[in-house]
């Protein structure tokens, strides 16, 4: 099995079948279902909450600490429930709720800058994964091997972009065509969208293969977990591409 996503990768369901799963106990499709829409519910009242202390631009120095504790505190949870898997009935809703708070924060700026673009980026993340999951269930997409290496292949070289980026920052360089409002840069956004949206598909696949597979129940959460990853990165970047749009305007 392979996962764009870096919380489903290859080796994620490798302690399957170790015997030590009893009746009962095993992973599910509704528990993963039930386990991410409460996660969602987490991120999305953290989100509320910023967004509600957010009030134009005097009020930055009172977010700011909720958006610096939220994006390198789910990041670290993020981290903490990859490597321990075991973890994450605990870990996951933590990163769900940091997660919650950078949104909040980053979306309440968003809105005061291009009103109305928030509603438009959450009306598109989730009728993507509406669309995506009724086409995945019906079969018209298909997470085959190639579909899978070519997706894992562009996210892949979709983060190096982002790692080269980072790091110019520091010497006071940028790649133009990540954050400019050009044409070049919308087409790379809207890319980028489409990748994220199809490793929704791949994640799909991951976790009903896990759950044929008898993994731990554990893996609801971590099943769930990594869903909502590729959820915050799909909204993140539809929001980047609508604001790109909406500049030109």
């Amino acid at each position: 099995m392979r996962s764009g996503n870096p919380a489903l990768g290859k080796d994620t369901f490798l302690d399957v079948g170790s015997g030590r799963v009893v009746d009962g106990e095993t992973m599910t499709l509704n528990g993963t279902v039930n386990k991410t829409g409460l996660l969602l519910l987490i991120l999305v009242l953290s989100a509320a909450y910023t967004w509600s202390k957010f009030t134009g631009p005097e009020s930055l120095p009172l977010i700011t600490p909720m958006l610096l504790v939220g994006g390198i505190g789910g990041f670290i949870f993020a981290l903490i429930t990859i490597f321990k898997k075991t973890w994450a009935p605990y870990t996951a809703p933590i990163y769900a709720l940091l997660e919650g708070f950078l949104l909040g924060g980053l979306s309440a700026m968003m809105e005061l800058r291009f009103p109305g673009i928030v509603m438009q980026a959450v009306v598109l993340t989730f009728g993507t994964l509406a669309a995506l999951l009724m086409a995945y269930r019906s079969g018209l997409i298909r997470a085959t091997e190639n579909f899978k290496l070519g997706v894992v292949a562009a996210t892949g070289g979709i983060a190096l972009l982002y790692l080269v980026d980072i790091g110019m920052g520091f010497f006071g360089h940028s790649m133009g065509f990540i954050h400019n409002n050009s044409w070049i840069s919308i087409a790379f956004s809207g890319f980028v969208v489409v990748i994220a949206a199809l490793n929704l598909v791949l994640d799909f696949d991951f976790i009903e293969q896990g759950v044929a597979a008898n993994a731990p129940k554990y893996m609801e959460w971590y099943g769930a977990f990594g869903l909502i990853v590729t959820l915050v990165w799909l909204y993140m970047e539809i929001l980047r591409l609508l604001s790109k749009l909406n500049s030109r305007n």
